[in-house]
């Protein structure tokens, strides 16, 4: 009878065990990240079914706007955030006291000239109304491609690193009225006005292609392309998890090269 109780109790502990190895080799981590529709949560989406093959589960949250990306990380409610490059970042840290850093670079958008009443840049008459986005590092990008295009001058000192405005304008020979609005609202207003400065994620959004569409782009033979790099962003602490650096290693694998290289004609530019 002993042998038998024995002999039961040790059958117990061995499924017990097993059942148990199963259920840890069963756990799947889970990474929810905040990011843009177009580029950036489909170039996710190559990252996830990646990601998928070491047991990582990636859920993507999309988001329109340029906040609520940032304050659901620095909260908690998701681990990563993709949409942005520094600059932005530091000024959004620096008026929301915020704290979220750069897990790694993946990608650039350069920046384009759209024509909306004017078909061309020799054509923009006296006057005529020009739509920029309205936030602060955006912004000086803006009006430094206006400047590149010979369109307005900045005041002695403005570079990549400012946050301008309009009020940093020194020269406008054609009068130009440029007028500060919401990033996503760009597109929306493109009919409306003579020219519109797009972030390159929402010119996509809109059907608009930098490389084929824009009028004039920035010079990416410069700063521009390392500057203005897109990152994935994380709550300060968590960019050495190793779920995070898995996700970073995913987005900078050649799959995510290639599936950039082969859908955006030249509006977005891996940099890895």
């Amino acid at each position: 009878m002993k042998k038998t109780v024995t002999l039961i109790l040790a059958l117990v502990l061995v499924v017990a065990l097993l059942a148990g190895c199963g259920a840890k080799q069963s756990e799947v981590t889970k990474i929810r990240v905040a990011a843009s529709p177009t580029p950036h949560a489909e170039i996710l989406g190559v990252a996830k079914e990646l990601l998928a093959k070491e047991g990582i589960e990636l859920e993507i949250v999309e988001y329109t706007d340029y906040v609520q990306p940032n304050l659901v990380v620095e909260s908690g409610e998701l681990d990563a955030n993709y949409f942005q490059h520094t600059p932005y970042l530091n000024t959004f840290n620096a008026e929301n006291d915020t704290h979220i850093v750069s897990a790694g670079l993946v990608h650039y958008e350069p920046f384009g000239i759209y024509a909306g009443k004017t078909a061309s840049l020799d054509a923009l008459p006296d006057g005529a109304e020009i739509i920029i986005p309205n936030d602060g590092s955006n912004e000086t990008r803006a009006l430094l491609l206006l400047q590149q295009e010979g369109l307005i001058k900045l005041a002695d000192g403005i570079d990549a690193a400012s946050n301008a405005t309009i009020h940093d304008i020194a020269e406008n020979p054609k009068n130009l009225k440029i007028t500060e609005l919401e990033a996503a609202q760009l597109t929306k207003s493109l009919q409306d006005v003579d020219l519109a400065v797009i972030n390159g994620n929402y010119a996509l959004d809109a059907g608009l292609n930098a490389g084929s569409d824009a009028l004039a782009i920035e010079d990416a033979s410069g700063d521009a392309a390392q500057y203005y790099a897109n990152l994935l962003g994380v709550k300060e602490g968590n960019e050495n998890s190793p779920a995070i650096q898995a996700l970073i290693k995913a987005l900078q694998s050649q799959e995510v090269k290639d599936f950039i290289n082969e859908n955006y004609d030249g509006a977005v530019v891996p940099i890895f």
